[in-house]
């Protein structure tokens, strides 16, 4: 999968910043300072990209997809890691992105949510 467009569509988010974590290697997608996004590899340097998800579509999404397995690093039940060279489609991804984003937009307070709008 080309994953060119992932960095556009992330930053696409209103309020979405990132920076790169030199010790990770990775980019970092945010919403206020809460990272909804990690685009890097895993350990053998294949590109992947890690979510967050609600638990139950998570697990659905690993059962459905062989290319998406539990966060690589992080919480195993509420972040998804995505192998961006295999068999998930483009709106699967948009959708998890979606979802990413709109999780961590609302773990905020609401006087950041309002900061952000």
């Amino acid at each position: 999968m080309k994953d060119e467009w992932l960095d556009s569509y992330c930053l696409s988010k209103k309020g979405a910043e990132k920076d790169f974590k030199v010790e990770w290697d990775a980019t970092r997608y945010l919403i206020g300072g809460k990272m909804f996004a990690m685009q890097g590899g895993d350990k053998e340097k294949k590109p992947i990209i890690t979510l967050k998800c609600e638990p139950a579509f998570g697990q659905q999404l690993r059962r459905e997809y062989h290319h998406i397995v539990a966060g690589y690093y992080m919480n195993k039940e509420h972040w998804n890691s995505v192998y961006l060279e295999g068999d998930v489609p483009k709106d699967i991804l948009k959708q998890m992105i979606d979802m990413s984003y709109e999780l961590v937009l609302n773990s905020l307070s609401k006087k950041k949510q309002k900061e952000l709008e």
